[in-house]
């Protein structure tokens, strides 16, 4: 535990920016924003209860949490044609995401997202392809030696917890170290999630050909956009400047950060 990252989930740190940053920059009462966050992970659901997300006077940050097939399930039910809707943009002032965003729903995403923005903190300049394919397409468990100007990271990426345990275990035991592990608990990372819809006829749960199609329709969103680096994005960039302060500051670790407790005994009770 001293070990993981204290960074809260997108959707925890999204959701305290609404309810203090959006809400300040608007001037509506937090207790009257009501924020739903659509998750493919069931667990989001436990998540967003924690005691760890609430604002001081009790309120929650995140006040409901539905799953992609529950999404899906209402807008057939209310009968909303959603391919011919006419296309419009997310509203701001966090309407703008990169490329880097939209790959954290595959397994290595996360990895890849952060080595766009540590490569350059590193060197001081861009990486010069922004595709880290030694992350990609993971099967379970992947270890590599990843080269940036004189260093050597050595990182690692798992989905699934039992591939989880064979790679946190080498650390335990002393037999590798890591720079930056990456892991999901879901096969494939959150592409396979336990909230996603069910899968169309001619698949079957968990169907390696269905993670890698949703994994191919994200890196697609990805390698179509200009903005690809979050640390490039113009809209954060403003938030740190105009509200958050330093990264890792005090509001910024208040806001974007968390902590946790070790649950015994452990397993399931």
């Amino acid at each position: 535990i001293p070990n993981a990252s204290s960074c809260r989930s997108p959707m925890a740190m999204l959701s305290a920016l609404l309810k203090h940053y959006y809400a300040e920059k608007e001037g509506i009462a937090p207790q009257d924003l009501f924020v739903v966050a659509v998750m493919p992970c069931v667990a989001k659901k436990f998540e967003a209860a924690r005691p760890e997300f609430r604002m001081d006077d009790g309120t929650p940050e995140t006040d409901a949490v539905i799953t992609t097939r529950e999404l899906i399930w209402m807008i057939k039910c209310y009968g909303i044609d959603l391919i011919n809707l006419p296309k419009d943009l997310f509203d701001n002032p966090f309407g703008e995401s990169s490329g880097a965003a939209d790959i954290f729903g595959t397994t290595g995403g996360v990895m890849e997202a952060a080595l766009r923005s540590a490569v350059e903190r590193l060197t001081g300049a861009p990486p010069e392809a922004l595709e880290f394919t030694e992350v990609r397409a993971v099967e379970g468990l992947r270890e590599r030696e990843l080269r940036v100007g004189d260093l050597a990271l050595n990182i690692g990426v798992a989905n699934g917890l039992t591939n989880a345990k064979r790679l946190l275990d080498k650390v335990v035991n002393g037999e590798k170290e890591f720079h930056l592990i990456e892991v999901m608990a879901c096969p494939g990372g959150c592409i396979g999630g336990g909230g996603q819809p069910y899968p169309p006829q001619g698949y079957r749960f968990l169907d390696r050909r269905l993670l890698a199609a949703r994994a191919k329709a994200l890196y697609a969103i990805d390698s179509g956009k200009e903005l690809r680096s979050s640390i490039r994005n113009p809209q954060i960039q403003t938030l740190y400047k105009d509200y958050l302060g330093e990264p890792g500051g005090e509001k910024a670790h208040k806001l974007l950060h968390t902590h946790y407790a070790p649950r015994l005994p452990r397993g399931i009770r």
